[in-house]
């Protein structure tokens, strides 16, 4: 067995709570951990810095994100890498966001217990 998966936007997407907002997680390993977050336009970020790395892959959407004192739009096509235990949130969502959002390793994994 190869371990190869492979996913539609669509059926992730049908995994959410909530329409609209959510983040479900697609992937799971011990490295990297893979998941989509999608936001409402005005829809609020509640995020805490995370243990791991980050890295954000913008799918679809606009809005503003604060990363330590930086600030920047973000849109479709945009990347961004978030170190460990930097803060870090999206806010001003114009358009609903759609993200696919990458740990490494897997969120939590560092997490003290």
């Amino acid at each position: 067995m190869s371990g190869f998966q492979g996913f539609d936007l669509k059926s992730v997407r049908a995994r959410l709570a909530a329409p609209g907002v959510g983040y479900t997680e697609i992937v799971r390993r011990p490295d990297l951990s893979i998941g989509l977050y999608v936001l409402a336009p005005g829809g609020i970020d509640h995020q805490f810095p995370h243990y791991e790395d980050e890295a954000y892959v913008v799918m679809s959407g606009r809005a503003r994100f604060t990363a330590g004192d930086e600030e920047r739009v973000v849109a479709a096509g945009d990347t961004l890498f978030v170190p460990a235990r930097l803060p870090h949130h999206f806010h001003d969502v114009e358009q609903e966001l759609v993200l696919l959002v990458f740990f490494g390793p897997a969120e939590d994994s560092r997490k003290p217990r």
